[in-house]
């Protein structure tokens, strides 16, 4: 996956990462997960108002892997996590 950073910047962005202890990078990685989950959980809560727990999870769930499978394997996923 590539973001939007400047070519030149590039390098520069990843020494600074990489100077981090694996740890680091590993809290830094988890932490970006759970404020990118908190952004999309408070998209999809203003787009539908208050749903079921269940619903939000399976919004949630779409928002991050949708693309990522087919519409019979999402079913199935879905289906497995309770989520159908």
């Amino acid at each position: 996956m590539k973001d939007h950073t400047h070519p030149e910047e590039d390098p520069v962005l990843r020494r600074m990462i990489m100077e981090l202890s694996p740890g680091e990078r590993v809290a830094m990685a988890c932490g970006m997960f759970s404020e990118a989950k908190a952004l999309v959980r408070a998209g999809i809560v203003s787009e539908c108002g208050g749903k079921e727990p269940a619903d939000l999870k399976r919004r949630i769930f779409l928002r991050f892997y949708g693309s990522d499978f087919e519409a019979a394997e999402l079913k199935k996923i879905l289906l497995h996590l309770g989520l159908d």
